[in-house]
């Protein structure tokens, strides 16, 4: 039996590069209408993906690509969160 090597790719909506799943951060629109980081990348509802570089993180606030995206205030504390996961 041959085993496929395929890798999921998915769009960072910053940079708008295809990279694999990842090297990615999901976050995604409950619900409740909640923005949350989907670290399983499995949850349900609307769902973005950001490249896991700090120019892309520092990018993303200052296009407003997420409230572009899910069509609401984005609060400061997700994007701090975001930078916390991506400098450790």
């Amino acid at each position: 039996m041959k085993q496929s090597n395929h890798i999921p790719t998915r769009m960072c909506i910053v940079c708008m590069q295809m990279k694999p799943k990842k090297d990615l951060i999901r976050l995604t629109k409950n619900n409740q209408g909640e923005i949350v980081i989907d670290h399983n990348y499995k949850m349900g509802g609307r769902g973005v993906w950001i490249d896991k570089t700090p120019d892309c993180v520092a990018l993303l606030k200052k296009r407003k690509c997420l409230e572009r995206k899910f069509k609401c205030v984005i609060p400061e504390e997700l994007y701090e969160e975001i930078n916390k996961l991506i400098n450790g």
